[in-house]
């Protein structure tokens, strides 16, 4: 294969032209192109009159002789090699079926092994409807929720899979979501995304393909106990009276699962406190934020434009996180009594504002205490405060930028409408976090106005609280992936190795590759 990089396009064109563009700048004929892949698609917008798509495509050339300056590369192959040497009747158990949970089964299907999957919430498409009922009435099923079900806490979101990871296992996991049914583009674009729309679907591809190789989910099941015999596991035990024996667990318990972790911290798990993030949903006009990062020149036909900022303070730093262009943000408690925002979007981004979370870092000095769960408690209390200040009754508090910043209670809504269902309460966020988020938080907003103009905007409306961003829990684990507890394995994002569901799914790959590598 032959990879043409850097081709800049300045209009909207089918790919085959732009194909013979690359063919075009590096002197080769399209007639011998036999197949092309369109490997990377980019926006370049740093000048905002002269926008363009930056390409790269690899495609199979007919030639005779070798091509200079032309790279030269591989075609790809998404296997994984890997030296199995498991051996044991014995099932694994997965807990947790979110992309670390369903990763890992994936590819131990794959090769032979047959999990079990224990998922204390629903099947996805049954969970959507309790998700719609707490959105709609604000009844909220504690084992069914944004939280909590097949998918993981990713699949009401905006479906993101980016990563600082070069991790080759990337290409691995975009590839099975394409597999099962994700749109292929997630392939080369620069910031791909699936949307919870048609994550839905790709979940439930992925979990009758898993059962349809012989791996077993048992849903609205939850894992309650652990028997572990000289410092390994042995069985484990659900609400179902449901014993099963095991020398593998793999914990993909998500980063909500708070009377899990406090079970595996009674029985010797080994763990500690992990600095995480709080904060809020900002929300603002989609179309201000398409100005601001496209300008008004453009002839492109440019998707809903994002972005990602960060401000390094004195003492602490701020950064947006999980920005949903064309979204709404949506009630993701999973307990009675806590108030947790997220943010969402669906596949064509069409929402009329943009929202985005940001977030203050706080660190295990903030809250002090010898126990690793401190940071969890400390978690908690912020989302039953969040409760009270909206009212006891799932509805958020929210606040205009303009009084957040002078400290005043907001009275009324401006020209951005907030979309945070099940409802809101006009508040004063200030009277919920400690000082030192709340001035990071100031000085955040600040700066990121100079870098967008507009995110400032008077009107723009804060909703808190964001505050599961990642866990604030780390369960320790050696080079193997094992913890201190021989067999058990923990996994992803809920127990400090992963932040989104990229990430997730790669840990969930690794995990089963050590499994599968362990006699």
């Amino acid at each position: 294969m032959l990879r043409l990089e850097n081709i800049k396009i300045y209009e909207d064109l089918t790919e085959e032209d732009v194909v013979k563009i690359a063919c075009q700048k590096y002197k080769l004929d399209f007639k011998n192109v036999k197949k092309y892949t369109i490997y990377k698609k980019s926006i370049d917008a740093r000048n905002k009159d002269k926008i363009f798509y930056n390409y790269t495509i690899d495609i199979d050339y007919n030639r005779n002789k070798t091509l200079k300056n032309v790279k030269e590369v591989n075609e790809e192959d998404s296997n994984i090699n890997i030296n199995i040497k498991r051996k044991a009747e014995t099932r694994p158990v997965i807990i947790g079926a979110g992309p670390a949970g369903l990763f890992c089964a994936l590819i131990l299907i794959q090769n032979g092994i047959k999990p079990i999957i224990i998922e204390q919430g629903k099947k996805v498409e049954d969970r959507k409807k309790d998700v719609d009922n707490f959105l709609e009435m604000g009844k909220l099923n504690t084992s069914s929720n944004v939280q909590f079900g097949e998918g993981g806490a990713g699949t009401f979101s905006d479906g993101k899979l980016t990563s600082n990871s070069k991790n080759p296992l990337c290409r691995k996991v975009l590839k099975e979501f394409v597999n099962f049914g994700a749109p292929n583009q997630i392939m080369y674009i620069n910031k791909p995304h699936i949307g919870t729309d048609n994550l839905i679907n790709v979940v439930s591809n992925m979990r009758n393909y898993i059962i349809s190789m012989g791996g077993t989910f048992l849903f609205e099941e939850k894992v309650i106990d652990f028997e572990i015999e000289n410092a390994k596991i042995k069985s484990i035990y659900t609400n179902k009276n449901r014993k099963i024996e095991t020398n593998i667990v793999v914990l993909a318990i998500g980063h909500s699962a708070r009377d899990t972790i406090e079970k595996l911290y009674s029985k010797g798990i080994n763990m500690e406190k992990k600095s995480f993030s709080v904060g809020v949903r900002i929300e603002h006009k989609q179309k201000m934020i398409n100005n601001s990062q496209y300008g008004n020149n453009t002839k492109l036909n440019l998707p809903p434009a994002e972005y990602k900022l960060a401000y390094h303070g004195k003492e602490r730093s701020c950064y947006t996180f999980c920005m949903c262009p064309g979204g709404v943000v949506i009630g993701s408690s999973s307990n009675n009594g806590e108030i947790v925002t997220n943010g969402m979007s669906k596949f064509a981004r069409d929402g009329e504002n943009a929202n985005s979370a940001v977030l203050v870092d706080v660190t295990p000095e903030d809250f002090k205490g010898d126990s690793p769960l401190e940071g969890m408690y400390f978690q908690a209390k912020l989302e039953q405060k969040a409760f009270e200040l909206g009212g006891n009754n799932f509805y958020a508090p929210v606040q205009r930028v303009e009084d957040f910043l002078r400290n005043r209670k907001t009275t009324k809504i401006g020209s951005i409408k907030p979309t945070y269902k099940p409802g809101i309460t006009l508040s004063n966020l200030q009277e919920l976090f400690p000082n030192y988020i709340v001035e990071t938080l100031k000085e955040g907003i600040l700066d990121f106005d100079k870098k967008i103009k507009g995110f400032a905007n008077p009107d723009s409306i804060l909703t808190a609280i964001e505050s599961r961003s990642s866990s604030p829990v780390r369960i320790l684990r050696n080079e193997n992936l094992e913890s201190n507890i021989k067999g058990i394995y923990p996994c992803g994002e809920g127990v400090g190795y992963a932040g989104g569901i990229m990430t997730a799914g790669v840990d969930g790959i690794k995990c089963a590759i050590k499994i599968l590598e362990k006699e």
